[in-house]
């Protein structure tokens, strides 16, 4: 019993032994390495660490322009929950499946549709450097030095299975199963939705944009445009803010009631205000808050539910704005 006892001290002791050996190299080495090497390691971590929280759990983003308002203000600084719909498994390749997909009304962030790249090694530089700096540093930036809309931030108001047109500016949708159209306001009361809209242009500036259109298809095809027509028209000098989507609308109404046989504008013009455009399976339509000053799905059509990157959370500066996104 006691030879049992002295070999397992003895191991005990050489165990022990070998530890602070160990121990005590690691410390001199530590105490020799360069203070430089030192802090680059520290440095290197840390942005490791960075980088694997932005890419796969929460990034940090800024508001970049109005088109959220009031919910985000230019300049908003703001954590995107990036887990929650599947995070891509490097910058702009890869996305995994999430938890769930998105629903009517969240906060959504997805690559701007119409956005141009520089190319694969670029997109993931941009990228590392963006999140690296919490947003700080964008070096994709246009002719002008302005950052470039590489990701929108926006508000899912339609989903796929609905129809929707647009009415004086005014959101109108048809849902899945349903026979009418509704306006966005019954609508949100109806699903309890709370998010909030804001509008810039004046109701009486919306014969002035069917004015203008249809003189704008007159004088495209050659034709005429009456005096009474072009006094209408002449009121867009005094409007400040414009509705583009409505005085397409009325120009594509025009040219096909000049020419019949016109299919595309035809075509247009119903989907525009009258049938409406469905948003097919797997797909949703994203709209800002701000709709007079907002560059979305109006434009360029419905985006894959599978390239929304994230749901915004949080907005966390300046100080005074610090909350919850709803």
């Amino acid at each position: 019993m006691d030879t049992i006892y002295l070999k397992l001290q003895s191991a005990t002791e050489k165990l022990l032994t070998a530890r602070r050996v160990r121990n005590y190299r690691k410390k001199k080495k530590q105490q020799a390495k360069n203070p430089v090497v030192d802090w680059i390691e520290a440095f290197l971590w840390a942005a490791m660490v960075v980088l694997l929280i932005n890419q796969y759990f929460f990034q940090a983003y800024q508001i970049p322009s109005g088109s959220m308002k009031d919910t985000l203000l230019i300049k908003d600084r703001i954590f995107v929950n990036k887990m929650i719909f599947g995070p891509e498994l490097l910058p702009g390749m890869a996305k995994v499946p999430g938890f769930r997909e998105s629903e009517r009304g969240e906060v959504i962030i997805f690559e701007n549709p119409v956005y141009l790249s520089r190319g694969p090694v670029f997109d993931i530089l941009q990228r590392v450097i963006y999140m690296l700096t919490l947003s700080m540093v964008d070096i994709d930036k246009d002719e002008n030095g302005n950052p470039k809309a590489h990701f929108l931030i926006k508000r899912q108001v339609v989903q796929d299975g609905d129809i929707f047109r647009q009415y004086q500016g005014n959101l109108e949708v048809k849902a899945r199963g349903e026979s009418d159209f509704l306006p966005e306001a019954e609508f949100k009361e109806i699903s309890g939705l709370t998010y909030g809209n804001k509008r810039l242009v004046a109701p009486g500036d919306y014969p002035v944009f069917r004015s203008y259109g249809e003189a704008y298809a007159l004088q495209e095809s050659g034709l005429p445009i009456s005096a009474e027509l072009r006094s209408s028209a002449s009121g867009m000098e005094d409007v400040f803010y414009r509705d583009p989507l409505e005085i397409d609308q009325w120009r594509q109404k025009k040219k096909y009631e000049i020419l019949p046989s016109d299919r595309e504008s035809g075509a247009r013009w119903r989907r525009s205000g009258v049938t409406g455009r469905y948003v097919p399976e797997g797909w949703v339509l994203p709209m800002g808050d701000n709709r007079d000053n907002s560059n979305d799905g109006r434009y360029f059509g419905p985006i894959p539910q599978n390239r929304i990157l994230g749901k915004a959370m949080f907005k966390y500066w300046p100080a005074n704005r610090v909350g919850v996104i709803r």
